[in-house]
Formats: C-alpha cells, structure tokens, sequence
C-alpha cells in the first residue's frame, strides 16, 4: 500500500468562531513535520505539496497535472465562490488575472484547492505558513502563497487553466466551450471541486459580465 503518516492537533477553541480561518494549525503541523523530516537528510527527491480537503472531489487527472510543478501551479476549481467555478486568467503562460466570485483583488485570488507546491519552495522557505493573527477570512490563501511566490511565477496547468470537463456533481454537464475570444477548439476542464451536500449556491455567478468559457448544463 501507499506509506502514509496521520497527523492531528486540535484547533484552540477562540479559533472556532464563525467567520474565522479554519483547518490553520492542522495545515502548519503539516509543513512542519516535511521540514523536521527533511532537515538532515539529504537534499529530497522532486515532490509536490497539496492541501486536499475532505469535502472535496478530485479528479485522478489532478494528481498527474501536478506532478511538474516546478514552483507554485494552479489551476481551476469548480463549485466555489458562489460560482460554477472560479480559474486563473491566463495569456501567454502567465497568470494575468483571476476570474473569481468574491475579491478579485486579493493578490491570488484563489482557492486553497486551486494550487500545488514543490516540497523544494517548502523547504527553502522554512518560515512560511498559515498565520492566525492578522489574517482576514479567505486571505490565508493569499498571505501563504505571498511568502514562497508572486502572480509572474505562477504555473499554468491544465492547458493555461482552459481545459475543464466535469464529472457527474450536482447538476450533470453535458458540454463546455470556450469562447472565439480563445481557441475554439480547446476543452475545458475543472479537475477539482467542492462536493456540497446542500443547494449549490451561484450567488456570485455573473449575468453580464461572463468569463470566456460558456458551459452548457
């Protein structure tokens, strides 16, 4: 079977409180015990770091996409913001934007779900983690990423964030396009979303103001 180490700490009982960063203290004792277990041992071999959830769904695609994360990669991810989806905006390889429900001005507007780190950048930056104070709800993503990368270095996957094809979740999709504003020909695929075992909310999905990719339900 796969090796594995099961790791618990609890999360201090002021940090329970509606509105407040959660799963904080359990992703830091995460980062922690890669660096402790690689401190004195000879530099590792590639490795990527993801931050998977239990309320999550992954496509196994996402676990191959990763794999050549060279720096920080990202990607779309579905059911999220309430939106459809929320992705990276990318041209020319370059991340250029963020096609998001909720502010588009955070400098990675991005889900915790939405990127991968090479074990190297971990361990290379050995201060970097998901802090407590001073940290607004649904910025821990940003305060982290800003510690090990900027928006320039950031790795497209997914064919520059504009292949999506989603799976049976909530609504059945049964096509997706992309806009002449891109390639015609290319398929987008979500490869990652969170599973809901409520009504989907798209409070957020836009009537005007449309991404490029159109999906058909």
């Amino acid at each position: 079977g796969l090796p594995c180490t099961h790791l618990h700490v609890p999360t201090p009982r002021r940090y329970k409180r509606p509105g407040l960063p959660r799963a904080t203290e359990q992703r830091n004792a995460g980062l922690a015990w890669l660096r402790q277990r690689h401190q004195h041992l000879p530099p590792p071999q590639p490795g990527v770091l993801f931050f998977a959830d239990d309320d999550n769904t992954y496509s196994l695609e996402l676990f191959q996409e990763m794999r050549t994360t060279r720096k920080v990669s990202v990607w779309p991810v579905g059911l999220v913001g309430g939106r459809r989806y929320e992705r990276p905006v990318v041209e020319n390889g370059k991340v250029v934007g963020w096609y998001t429900g909720w502010r588009a001005d955070r400098p990675f507007a991005i889900d915790m779900a939405g990127f991968a780190v090479s074990l190297q950048v971990i361990l290379s930056h050995p201060k970097a983690v998901f802090k407590r104070r001073g940290s607004q709800p649904g910025m821990q993503e940003s305060d982290f990423l800003k510690q090990i990368t900027t928006v320039e270095e950031l790795e497209p996957k997914a064919n520059n964030c504009t292949k999506v094809q989603l799976a049976h979740f909530v609504h059945s999709v049964r096509a997706i396009s992309v806009d002449g504003l891109t390639d015609t020909n290319v398929i987008f695929q979500v490869l990652v979303w969170h599973t809901r075992t409520e009504k989907v909310n798209l409070a957020n999905e836009p009537k005007y103001h449309l991404d490029t990719v159109t999906i058909e339900v």
